[in-house]
């Protein structure tokens, strides 16, 4: 199954950082509907401490649980040593290229009537190598 991270200010809640802004339209419901059908979900944003925990608090109120937290499994401890990086399929960032899509394309993206065979497809679309060499390969 797929692994997604997704940042919290401007992607779950509207960005009023520090503060808690108010939930993106369809984000808890989209996100509840990704895990009931089996995707990772990881929570992965800049917020520390105390505006963490508010953060999973408020998600836990609406109804979601994260498998992770700014980690790529439950237990993992930090270690200043190694990098910062999530093994993950998938981010879901206001800050992507182009902007945040929204919750609408992003179910649409990632759940049709055939769930599996677009899966299969998202995960080759981006761990194609091949495609980033052909844009920028020079015709003769």
């Amino acid at each position: 199954m797929l692994r997604i991270a997704i940042d919290f200010d401007g992607t779950i809640v509207e960005n009023a950082y520090p503060a808690i802004g108010k939930p993106m339209l369809f984000a808890f419901e989209t996100l509840r509907e990704l895990q009931k059908r089996g995707f990772i979900l990881i929570l992965w944003t800049v917020r520390t401490d105390n505006l963490l925990e508010e953060a999973v608090e408020f998600c836990r109120k609406n109804g979601l649980e994260f498998y992770a937290v700014n980690n790529n499994y439950p237990e993992e401890q930090f270690d200043q040593t190694s990098p910062r990086k999530l093994d993950v399929d998938i981010f879901i960032d206001d800050r992507n290229f182009g902007g945040f899509p929204g919750w609408g394309a992003i179910i649409e993206a990632l759940i049709s009537d055939k769930t599996e065979l677009n899966q299969k497809k998202l995960l080759k679309k981006y761990r194609q190598p091949n495609r980033i060499q052909r844009f920028f390969r020079t015709k003769k």
